[in-house]
């Protein structure tokens, strides 16, 4: 699995990133991976990309649109929307707390 990150420590799950590119509209996997680098500052490598991607798609969280050329888009579907809905509000109220928590203990 090779997922280049710029922090020691990260969040970025490759499903979460794909879901989370996916829900701007259709892309496909060259596009998602420029979409993660810019928005996450995460490169997703080709077997990273493509493994997550039929892992969504074998769970009903994504669909492989017609293909254009060689390149094949993805779409994220109803059940991958709600998924990334609930853990995009469970990362923000993690993050909400840690942050006070931070606060809190400054001296």
């Amino acid at each position: 699995m090779m997922v280049r990150r710029k922090q020691d420590v990260a969040w970025a799950d490759p499903a979460l990133l794909i879901l989370g590119s996916l829900a701007a509209g259709p892309k496909h996997g060259y596009a998602i991976v420029q979409d993660t680098e810019e928005s996450a500052g995460v490169t997703l490598g080709p077997g990273t990309l493509y493994a997550a991607l039929s892992r969504l798609e074998a769970r009903g969280y994504v669909r492989a649109l017609p293909g254009e050329d060689r390149r094949r888009p993805y779409e994220i579907t109803a059940s991958g929307s709600a998924l990334l809905t609930e853990r995009l509000k469970a990362m923000s109220s993690f993050a909400s707390h840690g942050l006070a928590r931070l606060k809190t203990a400054q001296p």
